[in-house]
């Protein structure tokens, strides 16, 4: 089966509360199924590799739309990890997406985070009883003490800092990157915090500098582990303040535009993330825009 004929997807949220829905689409022979085992999906020729719902072993189970022509998607979570991919071959999304179509790679955020939760979840977090599925695998009710539970999803900023005149772009090195790659700077929303106020402490914890006009660009959901991404942009108020925590970011980094396209294009020393993230959005947003003149 090919990813040609599942994608787009129609996520037909409507009939996710329908009953028998999942069982239902199991035995009709014409639903496509991607399965997932933890990040991995299978994959053939740089695509989705879907099968068959008889292919499938021990998994938990979600609907994940309509394909174009009316037939089913399914999820499959597989609780095995070490079991054989049921087509193609196992590969980590987060380096099979780079080759993927937009929305093979919207429907891939939506199998690997809905995945992961299923398999890692099945307890109730107030009572411990093993839950029940509801609303096509997109929920789960306590038979117990009738909580419902949904995927979680944990809000985190991503900021691309640009200089007074916008001539500069400051990335920074992470420590697991070990000075390998440059990126965007983010950290998580803690609670009771909005995401202004996270721009403002992330940046000055691991980069050393403050900002002003903070802008929103766009949103991505990030299955790494359970995020959406809110992208923004920023200008650094003293761009000589700026120094990396030497913890979390271990050196910090101002680009020219050259500098950035040419490492889109692969040819710079260190690397840029990758096209399906939104910090390579943020980025190439700003590597793209008319050159400003100097203020």
């Amino acid at each position: 089966m090919t990813a040609s004929a599942a994608v787009p997807i129609d996520i037909s949220a409507d009939e996710r509360p329908a009953e028998g829905l999942i069982d239902r689409l199991r035995a009709d022979e014409r639903t496509l199924v991607i399965a997932v085992s933890g990040d991995r999906i299978p994959v053939s020729d740089g695509s989705f590799a879907f099968t068959a719902p008889d292919r499938i072993g021990d998994a938990c189970w979600a609907f994940l739309g309509r394909s174009p022509s009316g037939s089913g998607v399914l999820l499959a979570a597989l609780a095995d990890r070490d079991a054989e991919a049921p087509a193609g071959t196992w590969a980590a999304f987060r380096d099979a997406a780079a080759g993927m179509t937009a929305d093979e790679v919207q429907l891939g955020m939506s199998a690997v985070a809905l995945g992961r939760w299923l398999a890692g979840a099945p307890f109730c977090p107030a009572c411990g009883t093993q839950t029940e599925q509801r609303m096509g695998g997109w929920a789960r009710w306590c038979p117990v003490c009738s909580s419902e539970h949904f995927p979680r999803t944990d809000p985190a900023v991503i900021v691309a800092v640009t200089s007074a005149d916008r001539q500069r772009l400051l990335l920074g090195a992470n420590a697991m990157w070990q000075g390998r790659m440059f990126s965007c700077f983010a950290g998580f929303v803690e609670a009771g915090e909005s995401a202004e106020s996270a721009i403002h402490r992330e940046l000055f914890e691991e980069a050393g500098v403050s900002v002003r006009d903070v802008r929103y660009v766009a949103s991505q959901a990030w299955p790494y582990p359970r995020s959406l991404m809110l992208g923004f942009e920023a200008t650094a108020v003293d761009e000589d303040a700026v120094r990396p925590d030497g913890e979390e970011i271990i050196e910090t980094r101002w680009f020219t535009r050259d500098e950035i396209r040419r490492g889109l294009a692969g040819e710079l020393e260190v690397r840029i993330p990758g096209g399906i993230s939104v910090a390579h959005q943020l980025i190439r947003a700003w590597c793209d825009e008319a050159e400003a003149p100097a203020s």
